[in-house]
């Protein structure tokens, strides 16, 4: 059980027969052959399914991170790298181990001999065993991660530091969240539920990692609270990229024009005129430097009753994207998923719900008895939202805001759910949302940031009084530890 049942009463969402596609009517529920992945970050109590394949090929590294070019951890693996010419295993320490799961485990490690002047940094290292994954036909899934991780350049999802094989080991070097999960955080509130106000700064920095995951053509098929870490700044960072589906995406500019009337229902979504204003961090992202392929902006413009036009927006929402895999948490899985008539991007949507959900009421929306009941209410179970009570009209305007916006993304039919064809641009539109600066928002204080005094252990006494390396055991050549083999 991930959470103890929560009383359901009072606000029901009743969908009729037409709000659900017919060509995902038929259910499907996995059998004991396909496997269960447990999460790699910590606190991990839900498993996520997987029965597809997908080719790909690893991208090479690209050693251009703006985002993280002045930072410690990035300078001295960029110094590394020029003093040694390379970046491998031997110029670790192991301290222990943050995380294990399906296709690998997730180490806290550290520079072996640090660079004099900067301070030492902590690593994230995920080790995955090639052979094993091989011969359980899983390869392709640490070679996607690889090949995705080498793509990002966002402050909201992760940056790949280094990546290198040792013997039939592939290693993967990235930031290191201090601050754990979601999951762990949620567990840790009154009533093991976070505040509204909280749920929306989590919420909205997702749909900044979602958004940007969606404009580089990737579909991130693994939203829950178990899959977004904390930061030491208290801010979000997305991880485990193996469920993730590739795809092509043209970017689309939309120019509309509209009258007053339009105006005024286009303000009461829109907290300033220029949220929908890509951001320019996200923009880069389409830049010759970082992608061969040349990308075609197409500008469509809306005809609307009226004179007046607003700001432009950016649209790069792969929408054709179509994959009939079987994968995702079970808790998590949109109906299109387990009907397996084929899926797309939309399918994210269907996971931010769930999650903006379980962050609320401190449960899944459609969580049964065992997984096969979750997959039939998933299918078949109208949207209901349990009685809370509130302590002011303020807070219960808000409840009436974030209701009505996960009401919107739990849509069955994916075609008719929110975000299906402009993507985070209308979701960002919503009440709920109303009053964030979307291009500030890393100023923005969080909800929570880990405890001064936790992140000052790890750092004094945790690790660093290690007893220091002698000459020889420097010079030696070094060992994969044996409890590397976790097959």
């Amino acid at each position: 059980m991930h959470a103890p049942p929560t009383k359901m009463a009072a606000t029901t969402v009743n969908r009729d027969e037409s709000d659900y596609d017919s060509s995902s009517s038929s259910i499907t529920v996995p059998d004991s052959s396909r496997s269960f992945m447990s999460n790699l970050s910590f606190g991990s109590r839900r498993s996520s399914v997987s029965v597809c394949s997908s080719s790909a090929e690893t991208s090479l590294y690209n050693s251009q991170k703006p985002h993280k070019a002045n930072q410690a951890a990035w300078e001295a693996m960029k110094l590394l790298r020029r003093a040694q010419g390379r970046v491998g295993l031997d110029h670790f320490r192991l301290l222990r181990r943050l995380g294990s799961g399906d296709i690998g485990n997730v180490y806290l490690c550290q520079i072996r001999n640090p660079v004099v002047g900067l301070p030492q940094c902590f690593y994230a290292m995920k080790v995955v065993d090639r052979e094993a994954l091989a011969i359980r036909k899983k390869l392709h899934r640490a070679d996607m991660e690889k090949e995705i991780l080498t793509m990002l350049d966002h402050p909201f999802v992760p940056t790949l530091y280094a990546e290198f094989e040792a013997s039939h080991y592939s290693c993967l070097v990235m930031e290191y969240c201090p601050g754990g999960d979601l999951y762990a955080a949620r567990q840790r509130q009154p009533g093991k539920r976070f505040s509204i106000s909280s749920a929306k700064f989590y919420a909205a920095e997702t749909l900044l990692a979602l958004e940007y995951l969606h404009m580089m053509g990737i579909v991130y098929r693994d939203l829950k609270p178990e899959n977004v870490l904390v930061r030491e700044d208290g801010h979000i960072m997305l991880s485990d990229f193996d469920l993730s589906l590739k795809c092509d995406v043209v970017p689309k500019l939309l120019k509309p024009k509209l009258n007053l009337e339009a105006i005024d229902k286009y303000e009461k979504y829109c907290s300033i005129p220029s949220c929908a204003t890509p951001m320019q961090p996200v923009l880069s992202c389409f830049s010759a430097s970082t992608r061969k392929k040349k990308v075609t902006i197409t500008t469509i413009t809306e005809q609307v009753e009226g004179t007046q036009e607003v700001d432009p927006e950016l649209v790069a929402e792969p929408i054709n994207a179509r994959s009939k895999s079987f994968v995702g948490t079970h808790e998590y899985l949109a109906p299109e998923v387990i009907s397996g008539q084929g899926h797309g991007s939309a399918v994210d949507w269907w996971t931010l719900g769930v999650f903006l959900y379980e962050m609320i009421y401190g449960t899944t929306p459609f969580k049964g008895e065992n997984n096969e009941k979750t997959l039939i209410n998933i299918l078949k179970k109208p949207l209901s939202m349990p009685r809370m009570g509130v302590s002011s009209s303020k807070e219960f305007e808000e409840m009436v805001k974030v209701q009505d916006l996960i009401s919107r993304l739990l849509v069955k039919n994916p075609k008719k759910r929110m975000g299906s064809l402009k993507g985070s641009v209308e979701i960002k539109r919503h009440e709920f949302f109303k009053g964030v600066n979307w291009a500030l928002i890393r100023s923005i204080k969080p909800p929570e940031v880990p405890n001064d005094l936790y992140v000052c252990k790890i750092r004094s006494k945790g690790y660093n009084n290690l007893p220091k390396l002698s000459k020889k055991e420097r010079e030696a050549p070094y060992q994969i530890p044996h409890h590397f083999d976790y097959f």
